[in-house]
This record gives C-alpha cells, structure tokens and sequence, in this order.
C-alpha cells in the first residue's frame, strides 16, 4: 500500500471562485521526468482556459503519492517553489477544474486519491458522465461510500470493485461500464494511464520532452514546456506509459468518431492543434464562411467581442473587404468583481470588462463578431456599449449557429428553457439585444468551414448536439430524471 502526503489547503471550502461559462475542465501528466510537478503546473497554466475554478496535482516519488489542491487560478496555488518541491517524484498528474451543476468545494478538486488493495490511484477527467447519478445509486446501495460529488469519483469505485488483474484492466472495465464524453488522466505504481471515450468527444494528446511522456488536453500544454507533440489518442483508446515506454490499447467496439464541434467555435486556445488543424485557422475560415452567408451592405468596420470572437472577425474582415479594428478593448486584469455588484451599480459590471474605442465607432455601421450567444445578457450590454459610443449602426454575425439545447458531454451550457435560442426566433434575439441584423452561420456552412459536409445521424463528423439536438450519447441520466434539467454531479 502507498503512503499519500496531501498538503495544507490555502483556503476554506467556500472560498472558491464564481462559476462563468468554461469548458469543464483540463488534465494533464508527465511520465518520467525529474522535475514532473513543475512541468504539470506549467501545463496547467497553460490550460488555464479550459477551469479556473481550481487546480490540483498528484505526484509519485516511487514510494510516496503527494497531493496539492487550490482554488482559484494556477499561479495562485503552485507559484511558490516550496509548493512544487514538496510535490515529489518523477511522474505526476494535474487538473484544472470547472464545475457546472457540482457541488463547489475543496473535497472536489481533482486529481481525486485513494488508496485501493493494489495501492495508490489518482485520476483526473476532462468530461461529463452521462449517467453517473444512476451509477452513483447503484454503487451507494452496495455499500460505497463516496467523499465527493463528482461524477470522477465513480471511477475510483469502479477501479475499486473492479475484478480484473492490472490497473490499466481496472480502468477499462470501468470506462466500459460509464457513458458520456471525457478524457481520463490516471496515475498509479510507477505508471500513468491516460484514456479518451469511444467517441473522441472530449480532446487528449501525447508528446514526448527527451525521455519523458506527456498527455495534454491541448497542445498548447506541450508548447509551454518545449515537448513535442505526438499524436492524438483515438476515441476509445488508452496507452499505458511506463518504463516500457507507451503502449497503445484500442477499444474493442470502436465507435464513430464525434469531436466536440464547439472546441472549434469557442473552447480550445487559438494556438492548439486538433485533428491536426490549427484552431485559429479554422476559426479564420469560420468567419469567412459567415462572411459569404451574411454580408453587411453599407458596413464600414468589423469589430470582434474580444476574446472569442476575434479570429473569426479576421476572417469575415478579410472575406467581405471590411477594415479589421479592435472596436472594443477587454481589460484583462479583471478576475473576480472586486466591488459587491448592488442593483445600483449593475449595469457597469460589462465595462469592467470592456469598454468601446469610440475613436474607431462614432458614426459608424459596425460589423459585430462574436462567437456565440447563450443568453444574450452579455450580447445586449455589448450592443447598448457600442450604440453608446455613437455607432450609427450595429450588425451582429455569430460564427457558430443558434445553441439551441444543452451540453451532456463537458460543457457548461445552462439548462436547455435558459438558453435564448431555445425560446426565441433569430427575429426576436435581434429585437431583445438591440441590433439592427443577426445573423449566425449556418450549420452547412459551419461543417463546411471547417473542411467537412454536414451528415446526419451515425454519418455526422462532429458531436453537435447542443446547436442540432442529435445526441451522440445516451443522456441515461436526464431521460430517467425528465425534469428538462441536468441531474449528474460534475467533477
């Protein structure tokens, strides 16, 4: 049995961050280097984008696992070279959590620990699992008793109950037994594991730095540390990294594989690849596809809604001839709002984030890109900022088609009656934000920027569910809850 060393915790359990529409989370690991912990921080950090919520790290020095876990931003938990030193060993596994409909405290953070008859185990998942509460129930009638709420911790249970021989048997009998989409980052004696869901929904390379292994959720996590990328896992395969090297396990029922589209639209950093594409290319080419699907007659400037919308603004600007101009300028040393936001005061809480570059608005027919609504609360504070500048016009494109239904697989969408384009037409989303034309690119065109045709059903190339309504996994949860709202924990 391995020993586990957790260090202090900087901060109570209700001390952690508001929640704001993220990808759920990101994983990280590295496999036999010395300075393992250290390099997981900076992988972290450099998936900052996918959970700002909080980060953890596993290390394992051969005898010992070392735990960390912190709210709040990397930097704020894992800065300190006392942190990192203590973090021991020459493998190691890290996490950057978002939750949505989960419970927000410490006990949740991953990567979650526990020590089970074979010895230490560590994961951390990428994902949601589509029916973890009714897995939950089942394993709690047995007997088991779970410390958290996340939907993660059912793998531990399940690695547990497992009756296989090795580790890697273990976690596979467990992911057979789960649905959803998530990668899985796993750490046990001497060995890391790493597995991607039939699907390939959620993302998970390999690289390589000298004579360590690393997986990432993206690759702009190998960039940080000087590794070289490898390869994408396929859907349903999992390598097992030890002193052997890497060895590859494929599904024994491969499914078709459906990348999560939106990582394309909104999610991934611009400067990760996927599918051997770079995001800020396809981003580019999204925003020339709306471009030729929604000109603006008589547009004099196109402005991106900083950051998301900023790739495909290039693009539509370069595809309809329009000058390209940072209309509105985001500050981006705001984090948390440092004021308690009262009735009185609400209103500004947008401009604490942007502000409008009159100089390049007043008297002008704006060209606004952004890459989505949900809501439409932000959508119209950013309208009314910009007529406020003296715009003569406001024209909204969107690079991805109406979010119409919410994401099971990993990303926090609200509930599917909270989202606009669930209620509304694209008529009445144009009256309530205030602008005088909407369009969205179409789903076609969507497909089709991004070098592919548009199939319905078994032969689509993508999960788009949450702008379709097709659903690549069985949502088992939410079917036998039929309440319209998301009943899993999320990790």
């Amino acid at each position: 049995m391995s020993n586990v060393e957790t260090l202090s915790h900087p901060v109570s359990e209700d001390a952690l961050p508001d929640k704001s529409r993220q990808d759920k989370c990101g994983v990280f690991g590295v496999f036999n280097h010395p300075d393992a912990a250290a390099l997981t921080a900076l992988g972290l950090h450099a998936l900052q984008h996918r959970g700002q919520e909080a980060a953890g790290i596993v290390s394992f020095d051969g005898e010992t696992f070392y735990s960390k876990r912190s709210a709040g931003l990397v930097d704020k938990g894992f800065s300190k070279k006392e942190v990192i030193s203590r973090l021991k060993g020459n493998m190691a596994i890290g996490h950057n959590r978002y939750s949505t409909s989960g419970e927000v405290v410490m006990r949740n953070i991953q990567p979650l620990y526990a020590d089970l008859a074979f010895g230490g185990f560590a994961v951390g998942q990428n994902g949601n699992l589509t029916n973890s509460h009714t897995l939950r129930q089942e394993l709690v009638q047995k007997g088991a008793l779970f410390q958290s709420t996340t939907d993660t911790e059912l793998f531990i249970h399940l690695v547990a109950l497992s009756q296989k021989n090795t580790v890697h048997e273990r976690l596979a009998d467990a992911i057979a037994q789960v649905k959803g989409g998530f990668s899985v980052v796993a750490c046990a004696d001497n060995q890391i594991i790493a597995a991607r869901d039939p699907h390939g929904i959620r993302p998970l390379c390999l690289g390589r730095l000298d004579k360590a292994w690393i997986v990432a959720s993206e690759t702009c996590a190998l960039d940080i540390i000087g590794a070289r990328y490898e390869r994408e896992l396929d859907p349903g395969e999992m390598i097992v990294i030890n002193d052997k090297g890497v060895t590859s396990i494929k599904a024994p029922d491969p499914k078709s594989k459906r990348f999560c589209i939106f990582e394309y639209i909104y999610f991934a950093r611009p400067d990760s690849f996927m599918e051997g594409r770079s995001v800020y290319a396809a981003r580019k080419a999204i925003g020339e596809q709306l471009a030729i699907e929604a000109p603006v007659k008589g547009g004099d400037i196109v402005v991106p809604v900083p950051d998301g919308g900023t790739p495909s603004a290039i693009g539509y600007a370069q595809q309809s001839g329009l000058p390209f101009e940072l209309g509105i300028i985001r500050n981006h040393y705001i984090g948390r709002t440092f004021i308690e936001p009262t009735d009185k005061i609400r209103h500004l809480s947008v401009k604490l984030k942007h502000n409008a570059n009159r100089a390049f608005i007043e008297g002008k027919s704006v060209v606004l890109v952004d890459d989505s609504i949900v809501r439409g609360t932000t959508s119209r504070k950013i309208v009314d900022m910009v007529r406020q500048a003296g715009a003569k016009e406001v024209h909204m494109r969107i690079s991805s088609p109406p979010t119409m239904y919410s994401c099971f697989y990993g990303i926090d969408t609200p509930n599917t009656e909270d989202l606009m384009a669930h209620k509304y037409s694209v008529e009445e989303i144009k009256e309530r934000i205030g602008v005088d034309s909407l369009v969205y690119i179409s789903l076609e065109g969507l497909y089709k920027a991004l070098g592919k045709e548009k199939r319905d059903g078994e032969n689509r190339e993508y999960c788009d569910a949450c702008l379709s309504g097709d659903y690549t996994v069985e949502r088992t949860d939410f079917l036998a809850n039929k309440t319209g709202k998301r009943v899993t924990a999320l990790g």
